[in-house]
């Protein structure tokens, strides 16, 4: 494994954290809810009464931090190397992949963990097993992408 040194940014890597640290701290605190981001979405499919507004500020916070980052830097470059319909099959993959294990990175990762759920330390473990596999055969098997 080599570090790009050039690209290396562990203070805005902690900044990062401490921000979805305090997040997922002051939505339990406050709403006494987890920041799952698929059961805060699919919440929003068949919402409960007086269950939707925290749910639609929540979603549009995701869309406007990009937006308010833009007016203090410009975003780093994208780069996408694949075709859309992998990227959509990626995309229903994972969706797949969150209702079969009762929740996505951000619920068991962040919030789980953060609880000792141990529900959740063995769903993390699976998706960090599911990512290692995923690069080995794409790289290793299938010749893909270095």
């Amino acid at each position: 494994m080599r570090i790009d040194w050039l690209h290396f940014t562990p203070w805005a890597s902690l900044a990062g954290g401490i921000f979805i640290g305090l997040a997922t701290a002051l939505l339990l605190l406050a709403n006494g809810r987890v920041a799952g981001v698929s059961g805060i979405l699919g919440g929003l499919l068949r919402p409960a009464k007086g269950d939707f507004a925290w749910r639609v500020a929540f979603i549009a916070g995701l869309f406007l931090a990009p937006i308010v980052w833009l007016t203090l830097r410009a975003m780093p470059p994208a780069q996408i190397d694949h075709s859309p319909a992998l990227l959509a099959a990626g995309g229903l993959l994972v969706g797949i992949g969150t209702r079969f294990g009762s929740g996505c990175t951000s619920g068991h990762g962040v919030c789980g963990i953060a609880r000792l759920s141990p529900r959740s330390l063995l769903a993390t473990a699976c998706f960090v097993a599911a990512g290692f596999v995923t690069v080995y055969v794409v790289r290793h098997v299938l010749g893909g992408a270095p």
